[in-house]
Parts: structure tokens; sequence; C-alpha cells
């Protein structure tokens, strides 16, 4: 890579943070001075502002319950929802490990069915096909940025009386349209949302921390209690919970960027559509879907690679290339879940996802973040179209 430019990032953390700086500064040292470290202030006014963000009215409300991480959300949403051991939840495999650790976690089996092969979120047709009588529960994941189908899957959880718990850790600011004019904010469709607050998300904290949502009033005091060892009041323990609290000086970062979230997915969506028309007619590469009735807001820039069938080797040759001259890329995910050995004793071997297992072999992404450059992205597709130019 020649020393005259700068490097590139996958997620520019620190350029962000150069925006804000003062502003970041103040609001952790106000929680140091303070002393109020633990479900202090700036956790309460988190809570609250975001659940406004989100779209929270008197007759639509939403509650936040803030948590220590991304998982913690999940497995706090599962347990509010007194499943038993043996419960199936229907989720995809085209996922992070989370979404379905946490399912075996709590003693309840995770079926995994496929994505649809062009927004790389969960299939409803796949859904329908696999639930049965002991189907309790969908687990969407809204991938990428952009949200999965909620109509046809509100549809088969309302026919089947289901739950649906929306896994949102890369998706928060997107949304779905659930007819004219009306919008839904990803996470607050289902019965309970969760998301994650790690870094790399468009919004992230300067350590773990996560949520749930959901507009029902007796769900959020639940989740609140299952955080909180499942407790409503010191010393008298309800319910069996878990140690789960979004840091305090957390909360204050998470604060001075909430209002700049929309203005950060707004430059994630130009940094996308700058890349569509960098790479967009490349005969090997499918740039990526944006369904009609979604709000993607880009949390990855995840190209497919049109080698349908041939196994990895284009993929890792392009990979080999971009990081031969300092270009970072990333794949999510290289092998789905249900072919990962930890699985192995709950996933028969005669499960067969066509589409995940394709995608495993074929996507890859590019650096997303608010701070991307032009120049920057001339950079990366210059050499992501010589990288695929010389695979022979």
């Amino acid at each position: 890579m020649s020393n005259d430019k700068p490097p590139l990032h996958m997620v520019d953390v620190l350029g962000q943070y150069a925006h804000i700086q003062d502003d970041i500064d103040k609001a952790v040292l106000d929680v140091v001075k303070s002393g109020q470290y633990i479900n202090g202030p700036a956790v309460r006014d988190f809570a609250q502002e975001l659940a406004q963000w989100l779209g929270h009215s008197e007759s639509q409300p939403v509650h936040v319950i803030p948590c220590a991480n991304g998982t913690d959300a999940l497995q706090a949403a599962l347990m509010a929802l007194d499943l038993k051991p043996g419960d199936e939840i229907i989720t995809p495999s085209f996922t992070f490990i989370s979404t379905v650790e946490v399912i075996h976690l709590l003693r309840l089996k995770p079926v995994m069915v496929d994505v649809d092969p062009c927004s790389f979120t969960l299939d409803p047709g796949a859904v329908a096909k696999a639930i049965t009588d002991r189907t309790k529960a969908i687990m969407p994941v809204h991938l990428y940025g952009q949200c999965a189908d909620m109509t046809a899957l509100m549809t088969l959880a309302k026919t089947h009386d289901l739950a649906i718990v929306e896994d949102t850790a890369q998706a928060i600011g997107s949304g779905w349209s659930l007819g004219e004019n009306h919008w839904g904010a990803a996470g607050t469709m289902g019965d309970i949302g969760t998301t994650s607050f790690f870094p790399s998300k468009n919004l992230g904290a300067y350590g773990d921390g996560g949520a749930c949502f959901t507009r029902d009033a007796a769900l959020a005091q639940k989740l609140k209690m299952i955080c909180n060892h499942g407790s409503q009041k010191r010393y008298s323990h309800e319910i069996i919970g878990m140690n789960s609290r979004l840091d305090s000086i957390q909360a204050a970062i998470l604060r001075v960027k909430l209002p700049h979230l929309s203005n950060y997915n707004a430059a994630r969506t130009a940094a996308a559509d700058k890349y569509d028309a960098l790479l967009g007619e490349h005969p090997m590469i499918t740039v990526p879907y944006r369904h009609p009735r979604s709000k993607h807001v880009f949390h990855q820039y995840t190209l497919k690679l049109n080698n349908r069938g041939e196994g990895p080797g284009l993929r890792d040759h392009l990979a080999q290339h971009l990081t031969a001259r300092g270009i970072p890329h990333g794949v999510y995910y290289p092998k789905p879940i249900h072919k990962q050995a930890a699985f192995a004793d709950v996933v028969s071997e005669s499960v067969v996802l066509p589409h995940t297992e394709d995608l495993t072999q074929r996507v890859i992404s590019l650096p997303m973040h608010t701070e991307l450059t032009e120049a920057q992205q001339e950079r990366v597709a210059q050499h992501i179209q010589e990288g695929l130019n010389s695979y022979l």
C-alpha cells in the first residue's frame, strides 16, 4: 500500500468520535463526577430518549429496557415469554451465533430455516413449512441493516398464535412498510425487539451495551425484572432473572450519539449509493438488494459474487487481493450456524439450507461507516474490480 494514502478502516469509530469529541468527553466526565455509575440518570434518560426516537406516543407506546449487551437482550426476551424446555423457535442459520446460542442455552429448540436469496433475511415460506405444534416463537434477524418481511411473518405469527422476537442488532433505524403511510420501526413490530450497542453498530457505544424494546407494558415490566435479578424491589426476587445492566458511562455516550443517528444512517445510505454506482455494472457482482418495503440502513454493505455452485474460490481470491493492497473487508458469515460444531448434537445432519449454504461461499462485505469519502470508495472499487478481473 502506498505510504501517501491514509489507511482505510472497516469501521472508523475514531473518525466519528473526532466530530463529537467535546460532547462525548463532557458526558463521560459528568458521569464520573456524579458517582452514579450503575443505573444512574443517564441510563434512564437514554431509555426515554430512544423510546421517543423509535416512535413512542401515548397511543403507540414504546418501552426501552437497557441491558449489558445484545446477547443478553436476546436471552431476556426469550425468558420473558415463559417458554418451556423443548419449545421450538424458528430462526435463520445465516446470522451471528448469539441469535441461536441463547435459544439453546435456555433449553429451547432452535429450528433453523433458509433465508431469501435476495434480502438474506428469513424466508417466510420456509418458516411456514417449519411450524409445528411445538413452535412458540419466530426470531427474524434484520440482517445487514434491512428488515425481514415483517408483513408475512406477523401474519404467520397471528395465524399460529406465535410470538415474534426481532433481532435488530444490525438494523436500528431501519423500518418496514406495514401499509399506506404506516411504517414500523425495526424492533417495535413484534412482541419484543432486541438490539446491540457494540461499537461497530450504527448506534454504537464505546464498549458493550444492548436493549430490549416492546409496546407491551406488562412485558416491559417483566423484562426490567429479568435484567435486575428478577426483582422490582431490592432483595425481593419474584422470578429468576439475570444481572444485565447498561453501564451509565455507555448510556451517556449513547445519549450524545442518538441525535446524530438519522444523519449517520443517511451517510451510510449515501455511501451505499456510491458503491452501487461504482460496482453495480460488474458482471461478477450483485450489489445489495433493497426491498421496496424496507428502509435499509446499511450496517454492512455486502456484495454477492456471481459464482453460484463453484465454492468460495472467487471470494477467497478477491479477499487475498484486497488484503495485499490494504483494503479491509469481512465475511459475514463464512459458516452457517447449522454447520457449526457447537450445534452438532442439536441439528440433524440431514438439514440442508441451500440458499444459506450458498451465501456463505459468496458474500463479502466492504468498508461501511459514516466517515467514508468518495475517494476511499473509488479506491476500494478499483481494487475489487482488479481482483475480480484477475480471477482466471
